[in-house]
């Protein structure tokens, strides 16, 4: 497989595990996230080392190493992004499964298994047509004050949604304009998401405009704006102002 097909099969794969985890019915509540996080986790670290080997390695789920620092190529995986959603049997979750390159997000796959989707970098569709009035995807439970300012600015219609992952696939599927995000994040929860954008054509970069980078030492991410690209420079401005 190339790289990008594994990144699709793992996360198609690691999906239809967590559903069967979940459809199992032994879990329930906070067990139900942690057996399905652990479980789809062993999965793909597993199948990573065993199918590239000599590639560096990020998980959420897994004990971080300064190993993959000195590594050009590094996996970067969620294995369940949004995992309130998946307990409630929702559709706004994903799994992620990305491949950096000297810290760029180039190839990566995110499943929608809810929706039985899996997004992918090698197969980018045509993007829709935006909406007249611009939909800024954020926090169900608690949108950011940046977003709601932006929103205001620009006159966007603010859409609660769960996971990054699923926000993401929002814009690139045609169900919004913008996702901003400046809540605070780690680089597993944008990596496959940021891949999966880019190579769809939209703008994908930090809130102050400056390019997405992975593998760092410090995995924390704290903001985060993907969007079409007409949308960029205005959202960016209005954060700038800010």
């Amino acid at each position: 497989m190339t790289d990008a097909e594994l990144a699709a099969h793992l996360a198609q794969v690691a999906g239809r595990i967590l559903v069967e985890v979940r459809d199992s019915a032994m879990f329930s509540g906070k067990a139900l996230g942690k057996a399905g996080d652990e479980t789809a986790n062993q999965f793909l670290v597993h199948a990573l080392r065993q199918q590239r080997p000599e590639d560096g390695l990020l998980s959420e789920e897994s004990k971080d190493t300064d190993e993959r620092l000195s590594k050009e190529r590094v996996w970067i995986v969620d294995p369940v992004d949004g995992t309130r959603e998946y307990g409630e049997a929702r559709t706004d979750w994903a799994v992620h499964v990305a491949l950096c390159v000297n810290g760029r997000p180039e190839i990566g796959a995110v499943a929608l298994p809810g929706l039985d989707l899996v997004l992918r970098t090698d197969a980018p569709g045509e993007l829709p047509e935006a909406a007249a009035k611009p939909r800024m995807v954020v926090s169900r439970t608690r949108p950011a004050a940046e977003a709601v300012s932006v929103s205001e600015a620009i006159g966007a219609e603010l859409v609660g949604m769960g996971s990054a992952g699923a926000k993401a696939m929002a814009v690139v599927r045609g169900e919004a304009e913008i996702y901003l995000h400046t809540g605070g994040q780690y680089e597993w929860d944008s990596a496959a998401p940021a891949a999966v954008a880019l190579a769809h054509g939209l703008h994908a970069s930090r809130i102050d405009g400056s390019p997405l980078t992975y593998n760092n030492r410090d995995t924390y991410m704290p903001d985060l704006l993907i969007c079409r690209p007409e949308w960029a420079e205005r959202v960016l401005a209005e954060v700038a102002k800010l």
